[in-house]
């Protein structure tokens, strides 16, 4: 009796050991979780509608990242001829300024000798051509010879080309020397704008001596910054002049800056990208050298698959589409977004073609009916 009960025991382990293993219910709710099913009183009561994806032309937008630049003619550095001391000057970085302005009050005694000479030439000019015309008087009568005529004529005409270069000098130091005269000579010149623009740097103060490869003044003109944006090598072929390019910061992406593409560089830096030049419809005080931006470029329209918005449905930050099945059963498939355009949302993805049904409006529902029996399971 014993050997029977051991028997039994034995055989129970055994039948125990070799019967398969049951997968949990949790596997078989999780191999359903992109399907779900309604009646048709359930898809119209949720107001489902099923379509077709449109195919058509999507603008392409390309998002690159640049500076704000200063081409060379819209970087001017201010000097002055002469040497001479800085009396004063109120300018600071950053303070717009009008073509004429005054930056700054120079003197020195130098610009006192200019006028002095150009004064006292021209005085002496005055009489050499009353000389010289007297001896041309005489030389009619054969009062005076030719030689003494010559010489006169001479005279005159190196007095004239002394005052004509001293009377540039003068122009180029800002003063007219059409009104010059011995009441209005002074030691004080100004320093003025030669654009409309904005103070970048000062480098002088009052009290220093400047010489005339000193830069006082570097000025910026806001009407030539322009967007320098790197693109890679494939999205060149893309690109053309003229094309329309929308910037921000990512302080203020909600500041559109309006602009076009100038230029394309066909140089390849290393790490295959070139430089792109961008103008800006309107010239901004906000925009300053050296900003990041970036920006967004409107490239040709290319032939893609749309759908409604509301067909596209975001879980676990994933996009997905509902494709009808049989027997009012929806499949949910991963797309890829692109470009939004016109209300209609640019799909990509290989399982879906123009000739696919899935749902065009109120795909939400079946996301929550979705979850909703998953979580009953």
């Amino acid at each position: 009796m014993k050997n029977y009960i051991i028997l039994g025991v034995t055989i129970c382990c055994l039948a125990s050991c070799s019967s398969p293993k049951k997968e949990p219910a949790a596997l078989q709710v999780q191999e359903d979780t992109t399907l779900v099913s309604l009646n048709p009183a359930q898809i119209k009561n949720a107001g489902i509608v099923i379509g077709s994806p449109v195919e058509k032309d999507v603008n392409q937008v390309l998002k690159v990242q640049g500076t704000v630049e200063v081409p060379p003619s819209g970087l001017v550095s201010v000097s002055f001829p002469l040497g001479g001391y800085l009396r004063r000057t109120t300018m600071v970085a950053g303070m717009p300024v009008k073509k004429g302005q005054v930056l700054g009050m120079l003197e020195d005694i130098a610009f006192i000798q200019l006028q002095q000479d150009f004064l006292q030439t021209k005085a002496t000019e005055d009489l050499a051509l009353l000389e010289y015309k007297r001896q041309e008087e005489l030389n009619r009568s054969k009062a005076s010879s030719d030689k003494v005529l010559q010489q006169a004529k001479t005279a005159w005409e190196t007095q004239r080309i002394s005052r004509k270069a001293l009377a540039e000098k003068l122009s180029l130091l800002g003063i007219n020397a059409g009104g010059l005269t011995a009441s209005n000579i002074s030691g004080t010149l100004a320093v003025r704008s030669p654009i409309d623009g904005f103070v970048s740097k000062v480098n002088v103060n009052p009290g220093k001596y400047t010489a005339p490869t000193d830069v006082l003044f570097e000025l910026i003109n806001p009407k030539d910054i322009h967007l320098s944006v790197q693109v890679y090598e494939k999205d060149l072929s893309r690109l053309r002049t003229g094309q329309k390019l929308l910037a921000y910061t990512n302080a203020n992406p909600d500041q559109k800056y309006l602009g076009t593409v100038a230029l394309i560089s066909r140089d390849l830096n290393a790490d295959r990208m070139a430089e792109v030049h961008c103008h800006f419809t309107q010239s901004n005080l906000s925009l300053v050298p050296g900003m990041f931006m970036v920006a967004e470029l409107a490239l040709e329209g290319q032939r893609a698959l749309t759908v409604p918005e509301e067909a596209v449905v975001r879980w676990q930050n994933l996009y997905y589409v509902f494709v009808a099945g049989g027997k009012q059963s929806f499949n949910m498939v991963p797309v890829q977004l692109g470009n939004l355009q016109d209300g209609g949302q640019q799909i990509i993805s290989a399982a879906i073609s123009p000739d696919t049904k899935l749902v065009v409006a109120n795909a939400y529902a079946l996301l929550m009916k979705m979850k909703n029996t998953a979580e009953e399971e």
